[in-house]
């Protein structure tokens, strides 16, 4: 069961061991859903941090090998392209989120998640809307999971030459659908999106 609880981005947060979670690629056409969890060490503050979308691509991976050197524990996950269409993308990303908390191997006394709900885990947590531009930690969270999944996309691209995945992630960009138009979905696609199923389903 998924708990839920909201909270505004400026409400204090107890002082407390603190893992911020977020995920990457809820909306591309294509490619898995990744989500990270970091503690980070109150001991070694990294300046800098903020939503991974506000960050150039040579900034986040800068910060992302500091996060991964300076935090107290991080974990990477993903639920996969069939995991999506199987239990639809919300649910695939909040079991890619519970099984990045639960890869964390340092304890933690509260989780901040980005967004409007959290995962089934065991330990308190709060739902931020606007997290990722408001914790830290969440802020680190969305800068690994963000590196990561880009380097993912770029191995796909290898994989599946033609679309650009190393260019637009699998995101539905105007040179994405004239791809796909010319060579019809690969493997990597999601079929429940709907762009996609309509390019499966046979004309009437």
């Amino acid at each position: 069961m998924t708990q839920t609880a909201l909270f505004g981005p400026d409400e204090a947060v107890p002082d407390a061991l603190i893992a911020g979670c977020d995920e990457v690629g809820r909306g591309p056409w294509a490619g898995p859903v990744v989500a990270a969890a970091v503690v980070l060490d109150p001991a070694r503050p990294i300046a800098g941090l903020a939503d991974s979308k506000a960050l150039s691509a040579r900034r986040r991976v800068q910060l992302d090998a500091q996060i991964r050197a300076q935090s107290l524990g991080w974990s990477i996950a993903e639920c996969s392209v069939e995991e999506i269409d199987q239990l639809n993308i919300l649910q695939a990303t909040l079991l890619a989120m519970q099984r990045a908390v639960t890869g964390l191997q340092c304890p933690v006394d509260l989780l901040l998640v980005d967004g409007n709900q959290t995962p089934a885990v065991a330990m308190p947590c709060r739902a931020i809307v606007g997290g990722d531009a408001a914790h830290p930690a969440i802020s680190a969270a969305s800068i690994i999971a963000k590196v990561y999944r880009d380097g993912l996309m770029a191995d796909l691209a290898g994989n599946y030459p033609g679309y650009g995945f190393e260019r637009h992630s699998g995101y539905g960009t105007a040179a994405h659908q004239a791809a796909l138009l010319t060579l019809g979905p690969c493997a990597a696609h999601r079929r429940s999106f709907a762009p996609i199923r309509r390019l499966l389903t046979p004309p009437r």
